[in-house]
């Protein structure tokens, strides 16, 4: 009986100690991939991944390759040929992949793109983002209602601003916006000063901060001489404190020359903190807590044999094939919730972004 009683308490350690990392190698090890931690908003995205994963039983491959491409490249390779059942890539350059995912592909490694859509090849099995036509949609909407214009006020000046030409989500921001702000640039209630208009002006290489910074200073001193800027659309929060360095420094925000009203996304510290300071008006808001949730759900499903759940087949054409998607709604965030919408949803402590 006391020789039963030891081996019933041992067993019961054994599975007090079995944590979920205990059975990682059992479920499998997946490979996710970011592109940097300059962006804040990366950093959270990976730690969101390798902590959900650990929790579901996972063993979480995490890298960042610093938006290097052939590190990138070289990561992903390692990743395959180590045995990797899973990869969540996020990709600095959706194009380039095509012959290691073939590779991930031959040996049975489904693929999920993680906010960036892979193109180019038929290897990407599942798609995880945010509705970021509608992002675009958000951004311009803000600028078009502080400024008034659906209330008959103009005209007044704007500049655009794109993402990165090699990020496919960079064409969906800046085509959403379009959709909005077109009809007021055609009717002369906005007009681009510079004239500079379309992806292949307005781009920002890498969403390089200092490339926005040096783009906006050229376009005051070339455009703005004795005209001031009311509007700037910005794709990205970095590039909007970019953009908010070179206004500040040309002397807006201070006597005749009011902060332009400048969009933003991905809700970075830096940003919230200058939208409670009254200078970056507003920015979106992507919870990446819930796109890690998603995104793991869909691993869980295809390690148990079933179909991911998915609410997107038709938009998400990848010059080869349709990837299913699940898209989650982006949230426009300017001074008036930020409470509400960052702090009260525990995504940020309220000393986290204080001005």
């Amino acid at each position: 009986m006391k020789s039963l009683k030891m081996l019933l308490a041992g067993a019961a350690l054994g599975l007090a100690l079995a944590t979920p990392a205990a059975f990682a190698q059992e479920k499998g090890t997946v490979g996710v991939l970011m592109p940097t931690k300059a962006s804040a908003r990366w950093i959270a995205d990976g730690d969101n991944m390798k902590k959900q994963l650990e929790e579901k039983g996972y063993k979480a491959e995490l890298q960042y390759a610093e938006d290097d491409i052939p590190t990138q490249l070289s990561q992903l390779e390692n990743m395959v040929a180590s045995g990797a059942k899973y990869l969540v890539i996020a990709s600095i350059d959706g194009t380039t992949m095509t012959d290691v995912l073939q590779q991930a592909h031959d040996k049975g490694i489904k693929v999920i793109a993680y906010d960036r859509l892979i193109r180019n090849t038929p290897n990407v099995d599942y798609y995880t983002t945010f509705d970021n036509q509608q992002v675009g949609v958000l951004q311009a909407t803000s600028l078009v209602d502080k400024l008034g214009l659906k209330d008959g006020k103009g005209p007044f000046n704007i500049e655009l601003f794109g993402g990165s030409p090699d990020d496919n989500n960079a064409f969906f921001f800046y085509n959403g916006a379009m959709t909005v702000l077109q009809p007021y640039i055609d009717q002369k209630k906005l007009v681009v000063q510079s004239g500079e208009m379309g992806m292949d002006k307005v781009g920002t290489l890498r969403w390089d901060p200092a490339v926005a910074q040096s783009r906006m200073e050229n376009l005051l001193s070339s455009y703005y001489g004795d005209k001031n800027v009311d509007a700037v659309l910005s794709p990205y929060d970095g590039l909007s404190i970019g953009i908010i360095s070179a206004l500040t420094a040309n002397g807006y925000g201070s006597g005749d020359k009011p902060m332009p009203v400048v969009s933003g996304q991905d809700a970075e510290v830096p940003s919230v903190k200058s939208i409670e300071n009254g200078q970056q008006y507003s920015t979106i808001f992507k919870d990446t807590r819930d796109l890690a949730k998603v995104t793991v759900g869909m691993i869980d499903a295809l390690g148990t044999g079933k179909e991911p759940e998915v609410n997107d087949t038709k938009t998400y054409e990848n010059g080869v094939k349709v990837v299913p998607a699940y898209l989650l709604k982006p949230l426009l965030v300017t001074k008036d919730n930020v409470q509400a919408a960052l702090v009260d949803t525990g995504y940020y402590k309220a000393d986290q972004i204080k001005p």
